[in-house]
């Protein structure tokens, strides 16, 4: 009886899927509850091949929270495209919105690098490395002025800060929430 062989794959396959596996399980349970027998699972590898990719659990966390970073600002850069100044605030601001709304895995990694960035200097200095480029990029595009480009930046946190409570801005209630919600609305920044 013949067997179908399964085709290998390449160490970027492999790498890609360990990412995504762990950013599920980092997402879910931070830095340190993560369990990196549970991501080479999910990966469909072993735990030492995971430490021969990534060295250690902190440097896996850190590759996921720039590959993080890195799909928040692709996020920014195709919604802003063709635009700038007000325009560019809107489209980034209303991509931004449907990320954190349709992919709860994005959000709940989002705020577990913004815990271990308490307490962790690695994880900290790559989540401002990654923050910074988000800044950068937004008053590139926008031209706006620093307490414009704050606002901005301030009213993306308090959506996370909804989105975690699985509010949605776009919740037509007139609760405390959808009164903050309107807030964040850029087409009245």
């Amino acid at each position: 009886m013949s067997q179908t062989a399964t085709p290998r794959q390449t160490a970027e396959e492999r790498r890609g899927a360990v990412l995504e596996a762990a950013r599920y399980e980092f997402a879910q349970h931070g830095l340190h509850g993560a369990s990196t027998d549970a991501i080479a699972r999910r990966a469909g590898i072993s735990q030492p091949y995971l430490f021969r990719l990534f060295g250690s659990k902190k440097a896996l966390f850190i590759a996921v929270n720039e590959q993080c970073f890195q799909r928040t600002l692709d996020f920014f850069r195709a919604a802003a495209s063709g635009t700038s100044g007000r325009e560019a605030l809107a489209a980034i601001g209303a991509a931004y919105r449907e990320l954190i709304e349709s992919d709860r895995t994005m959000l709940q990694g989002q705020l577990q690098s913004y815990a271990a960035s308490v307490v962790d200097e690695d994880v900290r200095e790559s989540t401002a490395r990654g923050y910074g480029r988000l800044v950068d990029y937004v008053e590139t595009v926008s031209g706006a002025d620093r307490q414009t480009i704050s606002s901005f930046f301030a009213k993306g946190m308090l959506m996370n800060v909804l989105a975690a409570m699985d509010y949605s801005i776009a919740d037509g209630t007139d609760s405390w929430e959808a009164r903050l919600a309107e807030g964040c609305r850029e087409d009245d920044a």
